[in-house]
């Protein structure tokens, strides 16, 4: 960001005018704007403004900070330039909002916003400077690991794949399972290598009693000696009248299986998951390694066809779930899962009727912010 001093242009001259006499121009104009503008006629003209100036009508006042940082979100691609009550401390800010350069108060020394401008040597949040987060940093190492374990393993047996996630990152692996129609298979393969491996259970208060015998069932029968249910905090709170799979699914998905398992995420480098790629959907390219927010999920099942499910069943003559006899293929929480048929893909029964396939644990925390901000509105 440059630092102009008193009398010091920015790039070319531009007619300036003010936000009020911008309907009747059509040229290439520099606007001045307040920090409380609103960012919506701003954006509706952005290819004809080619400099916005942000006056800051006070220290103390942010607004102009939300202004620049919303601009750059909507598509902004003109000059920003901020003036007006600004100080040194400002600075980073500033950069990290978007501003391209900054009109330092008559008087101001340039060598302390110059200082301002480094003091920070890492950024913690995405934001309109694009500079590398701390997170994407740490995660650099852990995304080579992945594609070089993808790279030796895309064709390994499901076994293989297990051992390798429990012999690399000991101490820190963890099985996610929904104990739904297929789970039997990938928690199998994990138990014959250690039944002591943590299994997460995502107890939504949602589920069908029939899932909740099969947890145990299976549980006694495989030996599993760690299964841990992980319930939502407050539902009663952001949930009180328990129906909120009716106006929001996603939501409803982020108070009761997302919040709950971010917050053991911090236990657990590596989560192994039952997925496949004959779900469907955002499944159909899944890898048997991939990284999701700083931890790796391991897909031992990925490739599985639903013969190969089949056989493992009769094989290790593992118990089905009870719900499959009526039609249940994927199963979830009893409002959110129906039959489907065999012409239709595995989980066409999950939230049927709506444009959502996944609950939101296997994807980024801004998609799910995103989805639950797209559908409340």
């Amino acid at each position: 960001m440059r630092l102009l001093e008193a009398g010091e242009r920015f790039g070319a001259d531009l007619p300036e005018i003010g936000l009020d006499e911008l309907a009747g121009s059509n040229a290439i104009v520099a606007l001045r704007a307040g920090g409380e503008t609103e960012a919506a006629p701003i954006l509706a003209a952005r290819e004809r403004i080619g400099r916005l100036v942000v006056a800051f009508s006070g220290f103390k006042d942010g607004r102009g900070f939300s202004l620049a940082a919303i601009l750059r979100e909507g598509g902004f691609q003109g000059e920003l330039i901020a003036t007006g009550d600004l100080i040194p401390d400002h600075a980073p800010m500033l950069a990290r909002c978007g501003f391209d350069a900054a009109e330092l108060p008559v008087g101001a020394s340039v060598e302390d916003w110059r200082r301002a401008l480094g003091s920070f040597s890492a950024a913690y949040q995405p934001a309109a400077d694009h500079a590398a987060t701390v997170w994407a940093r740490r995660g650099a190492p852990l995304k080579a690991q992945v594609e070089a374990l993808n790279a030796e393993l895309r064709d390994a047996p499901a076994s293989e794949i297990v051992q390798a996630a429990l012999t690399r990152f000991p101490g820190r692996v963890a099985v996610l399972s929904s104990f739904g129609a297929e789970a039997a298979v990938g928690l199998h393969l994990v138990a014959e290598q250690d039944a002591s491996v943590p299994v997460l259970f995502l107890d939504t208060d949602r589920h069908f009693i029939p899932t909740l015998d099969y947890r145990d069932q299976l549980t006694e029968r495989l030996g599993l000696t760690d299964v841990r249910s992980l319930r939502p905090v407050e539902a009663e709170t952001h949930d009180p009248k328990g129906d909120l799979w009716r106006s929001n699914p996603d939501a409803c998905c982020d108070l009761r299986k997302v919040k709950p398992l971010a917050s053991v995420r911090p236990d657990f480098d590596v989560l192994i998951t039952g997925r496949k790629r004959i779900h469907g959907g955002t499944r159909l390219r899944l890898p048997p390694f991939e990284l999701v927010e700083g931890q790796i999920r391991v897909n031992p099942l990925a490739n599985w066809s639903t013969d190969e499910i089949e056989a493992y069943f009769d094989a290790n003559t593992l118990p089905r779930h009870p719900l499959t006899q009526g039609g249940y293929r994927s199963i979830g929480c009893w409002p959110c899962t129906q039959p489907s048929s065999e012409d239709e893909d595995a989980r066409a029964g999950r939230w049927k009727g709506l444009d959502k396939t996944e609950c939101g644990i296997h994807m980024p925390s801004r998609w799910v912010a995103e989805e639950i901000a797209r559908r409340a509105s």
